[in-house]
């Protein structure tokens, strides 16, 4: 080997000797929450629709959470990262479809956006900007249509009893993830379907089974509200 190719060599071990390692996210997984507007509004403290108009009856983002193995989560991590309209001003239109606000009073969705951002979008800005976490968010909610599974298999919003393993069964089978699935009450004090959790990698773009599996706080049968 000439001069040349000893050269390069060297350049080539000096440079693996000393790369450096991946960074650390400082967390360990991502939730990503969907929720049930139908669920979300069947409460005592009821909703109001966004500015937009109302939103279709489908599942709508709830947010992209880091969280910890040991079950805490990492909160409100750089106050100094405030929350930019104009980083996302090409998303807001989509955002309006799949990540609604349903909060009184109605509203176009930043107030929703923006406290997704500050409280857990900037616990994970060592792997993505603003505009990255909703891209990817996004990007999530559009690999997993929920309303389609459960109707394909039977359970349709229609204020219904539903079984809960029929539920996780039927998203475990379409998605190959096991969801976690969490109930609100309605004023008659049923529970409802509400939210469903998946578990995402640390990069924000990858569905994982969930390193830990919280308790899901439904009961047995749980209703499916209409929308």
């Amino acid at each position: 080997m000439g001069g040349k190719g000893w050269f390069l060599l060297k350049l080539l071990i000096f440079q693996g000797l000393f790369t450096s390692p991946p960074q650390d996210p400082g967390f360990d997984f991502f939730y990503f929450v969907l929720q049930w507007p139908g669920a979300y509004c069947d409460t005592k403290r009821a909703c109001c629709y966004p500015t937009s108009g109302k939103p279709a009856a489908d599942f709508g983002i709830h947010g992209l959470w880091p969280n910890y193995k040991d079950g805490s989560y990492p909160s409100n991590c750089d106050p100094d990262n405030e929350f930019d309209p104009s980083e996302i001003s090409d998303l807001v239109s989509t955002l309006q479809t799949k990540w609604p606000t349903l909060s009184c009073p109605s509203n176009e969705g930043f107030k929703f956006w923006e406290h997704e951002w500050e409280k857990h979008g900037t616990c994970s800005e060592s792997v993505m900007d603003q505009h990255k976490y909703f891209e990817n968010t996004l990007a999530l909610r559009d690999r997993v249509n929920l309303l389609q599974i459960l109707t394909g298999a039977g359970i349709e919003p229609n204020d219904e009893f539903y079984k809960l393993k029929d539920i996780k069964k039927a998203i475990k089978e379409a998605t190959g993830f096991t969801p976690v699935i969490n109930c609100n009450k309605d004023p008659e004090k049923n529970s409802q379907l509400h939210e469903i959790f998946f578990c995402v990698d640390t990069s924000g773009t990858e569905f994982i089974e969930c390193p830990i599996i919280p308790r899901d706080r439904c009961p047995s049968h749980l209703q499916f509200a209409k929308f």
